[in-house]
């Protein structure tokens, strides 16, 4: 996954007002903040910040990132003071907008307060990013325990959105065809994680059966030309994450990777990064890898617009991000 930085593309990179629509809080933990709590256990980054590592199985990868999560993570408090410094980084690589997600299982294992994590993270937010937060499930996060909590979500104040975490092994049962229409009767903004580890069905019955637009990865629905074509018609967005893919083993190569495939049929695919503290990756750092032998100037400024297109933004608010996006690709 090496490559040569370019001194024109990373300025150009950088100017670009960028979003990012695909991160998990608890797997974007700064890692000075955990050197902080445990100067001896975090003395290094992890190995997987290596730019040619790679997990050798999904439960490597949860495992070494929970362990991380779960000693930080204790308290709505600890959320904000991650998420402040979050936000920093991503203003300082020009990025203007921000979904994010918070783990139930994460909730449920240190019996936090679901509304007071949203108000904690939203409380982090400078004035020049805006950031919209979702509550991201399990698949089998449905249990005795859990069940009140996740029917009650759509009426938490300042949760924008839900989300399917997780294996796509299990199958999309009842409660979440449910619990995912009334999260939008309250307004709020769907997804779900498919087309990752699982193949192009995971990604039709995440459209079909929770009727999601956006659909975090995807990127193997390029294995099924009808699924393509579904979302298409449907006019469903891939948030994707092309360096956590090729880290996890979904695709083995940048130059392979299904998101130039899906880009040049038209679907629409906004970029981000997934889980930094595991992938050691920053938003600039996905648009860098991309632009080598993948990419243009003018494809990753379309990329970029795309975030926006979708953003859950007042036409008024996108508006100078996109005048300034459609500037450059007129010139261009």
């Amino acid at each position: 996954m090496g490559y040569q930085k370019d001194r024109e593309i990373i300025e150009f990179i950088q100017w670009l007002p960028k979003t990012e629509t695909h991160l998990h809080i608890e797997g974007a933990i700064p890692f000075h903040l955990l050197k902080e709590l445990d100067p001896v256990q975090f003395s290094e980054p992890p190995a997987s910040w290596d730019r040619d590592f790679k997990f050798s199985t999904f439960k490597e990868f949860e495992d070494e990132l929970l362990n991380m999560v779960h000693q930080w993570y204790i308290s709505p408090e600890r959320y904000h003071i991650a998420a402040r410094e979050i936000f920093h980084s991503l203003v300082e690589q020009n990025v203007k907008y921000l979904e994010l997600s918070f783990h139930a299982g994460v909730m449920d294992y240190h019996d936090l307060n679901g509304p007071e994590v949203v108000s904690a993270i939203k409380s982090a937010a400078p004035e020049n990013l805006q950031v919209r937060v979702f509550l991201g499930m399990l698949r089998n996060h449905y249990s005795e325990k859990m069940a009140p909590i996740l029917d009650d979500c759509p009426n938490w104040e300042g949760l924008d959105g839900i989300d399917l975490h997780g294996p796509e092994r299990l199958p999309i049962q009842s409660w979440k065809e449910r619990l995912w229409r009334a999260a939008r009767d309250a307004g709020m903004e769907t997804k779900a994680h498919a087309g990752e580890f699982g193949g192009a069905d995971y990604v039709r019955d995440a459209i079909e059966l929770l009727n999601v637009k956006r659909v975090q990865h995807g990127v193997r629905a390029i294995e099924d030309p009808a699924v393509v074509q579904m979302v298409l018609d449907r006019d469903v967005t891939f948030d994707v994450c092309p360096i956590s893919n090729i880290k996890l083993g979904v695709v083995e190569t940048m130059e392979e990777h299904p998101i130039r495939q899906l880009f040049d049929q038209g679907v629409r695919c906004t970029i981000s990064t997934d889980d930094p503290l595991s992938f050691g990756n920053r938003l600039v750092d996905e648009y860098e890898a991309l632009s080598v032998d993948v990419f243009s100037k003018v494809e990753l400024a379309k990329i970029a617009r795309n975030g926006f297109e979708v953003a859950l933004m007042e036409a008024e608010e996108k508006a100078p991000y996109l005048a300034q996006i459609d500037s450059y690709l007129e010139k261009n």
